[in-house]
């Protein structure tokens, strides 16, 4: 089904976007003027300021950094952890051109607290001092660590508005705050979906849409091999569960509506639930228990298509809250990929991004019926799914994603002033665009 609401944002965000020369002033990655990312020069230094970490679920941050590894010099800066003694940094070689960054600190305020502060811009300079860098681009992924970007002496700055931060639970009182005085400061903006970007495209001249994609090949069933590892955990974990199958992968945590799961659980105790992810600001104990519900907690990225593959049904049950009004799940993408229906229920963009390829249903009963419904579908309605399924797979991929994240950042440290972050953004507005929409 499909939104009424076929608004300029989110027909921005869909439509492909192309360099054009009939665009004065604007340069992209893809022209012949020289500039500090031409391949014969060392690559530019982008460093990266994180509230989520590197060996957590695998998701935007790690796709994108992991494909402008090369063409950057990526830095992936981490939230501290606690350690007694002296501050440290650990420093891990994650991939040529990626290192991830974190600080060790014997403060136990959490993630980039105002009283951690003092400590992490020791470390930073430190260690920027040492090894002679400097940050081309610092990129933030949360407000927080605004008051680092000195420490990396940045050229200019960029913000991926990737969730609603402010709305999920246990949000630092200051966030809002200083994402106001990070929109004054950044050069270019990403939002990563049509409802963070209505929601920001008026504050900020330079409001890029880069929707969540996805690495098809990685969840494409044909490619899958039957003799790998993680092939025989995935059958271990599941083959005593009777079908149908129905699953979810993700992060289970305020953002997910464990009622209606048990709701679904109990509608048809001959279906089996799969329920995979780390628990997170929820106490595991108050996760709703059936005996055919299953938790089978956190679980590689290279094993999950195998997880998928098992099921006959994949689900979105999000709860309706203040912290779901603006995701862009990037599962949703990634169930398609894998072939398997997907049921949801009624987040923006979802509806807005994939509504002609997802069921969408509100309330336990429907939620049920929409279930049934898929795993009763004919030869002609599952036809006709798959084909939306796979144009939406088609739409959205994470190497292009990365190509116009490049593009982009290019030309906002070409714009840079030499005087670095303190210059004004440029008066040349970015365009809106779609993931894959910058391509040589």
């Amino acid at each position: 089904m499909r939104s009424d609401a076929r608004d300029a944002g989110i027909a921005d965000c869909r439509k492909s976007f192309k360099p054009s020369a009939d665009r004065p002033g604007t340069t992209f990655a893809s022209d012949t003027t020289p500039s500090p990312l031409d391949s014969a020069m060392p690559p530019p230094t982008l460093v990266v300021f994180s509230h989520l970490r590197w060996s957590f679920v695998y998701q935007r941050p790690q796709h994108l950094m992991s494909r402008l590894a090369g063409r950057w010099q990526v830095l992936f800066i981490e939230e501290p952890v606690h350690s007694d003694g002296p501050a440290w940094l650990e420093v891990r070689d994650i991939a040529p051109r990626l290192q991830v960054l974190v600080p060790h600190t014997p403060v136990a305020a959490p993630g980039f607290h105002d009283d951690q502060l003092a400590a992490l811009q020791t470390l930073l300079d430190a260690h920027f001092t040492a090894h002679q860098l400097h940050a081309d681009v610092a990129w933030l992924y949360t407000p927080m660590a605004l008051p680092l970007v000195q420490s990396v002496h940045a050229s200019c700055v960029a913000y991926d508005c990737m969730d609603e931060l402010s709305a999920f639970k246990d949000a630092p009182r200051q966030l809002r705050q200083r994402e106001s005085a990070l929109l004054r400061r950044a050069a270019v903006v990403f939002t990563g979906g049509p409802s963070l970007y209505e929601a920001r495209r008026h504050l900020h001249p330079q409001v890029v849409c880069l929707p969540s994609a996805v690495d098809a090949t990685h969840f494409d069933p044909a490619r899958l091999q039957g003799d790998s590892p993680h092939a025989a955990e995935a059958e271990r974990q599941q083959a005593g569960l009777p079908r149908p199958r129905l699953g979810f992968f993700g992060v289970i945590d305020e953002r997910l509506d464990t009622a209606l799961v048990a709701a679904v659980a109990d509608a048809h105790p001959d279906w089996s639930i799969a329920m995979v992810g780390p628990v997170v600001k929820i106490d595991p104990a108050a996760l709703p228990q059936r005996a055919n519900l299953h938790w089978l907690g956190m679980q590689p990225y290279e094993r999950l298509p195998y997880l998928l593959a098992g099921w006959d049904v994949a689900l979105m049950p999000f709860a309706r809250n203040a912290s779901t009004r603006f995701i862009s799940p990037t599962k949703t993408l990634e169930y398609m990929a894998g072939g398997k229906p997907v049921v949801s229920t009624p987040i923006t963009d979802v509806i807005s991004l994939y509504g002609d390829a997802v069921a969408v249903a509100d309330g336990p009963q429907a939620f049920v019926a929409a279930c049934e419904a898929l795993l009763d579908e004919g030869a002609a309605e599952r036809d006709a799914r798959r084909m939306a399924m796979a144009a939406s797979v088609a739409r959205y991929s994470w190497a292009d994603s990365a190509d116009t994240a490049h593009a982009l950042l290019s030309q906002a440290l070409r714009l840079a002033q030499p005087a670095g972050i303190s210059a004004a953004p440029a008066t040349e507005p970015l365009p809106v665009v779609a993931a894959g929409g910058l391509r040589n």
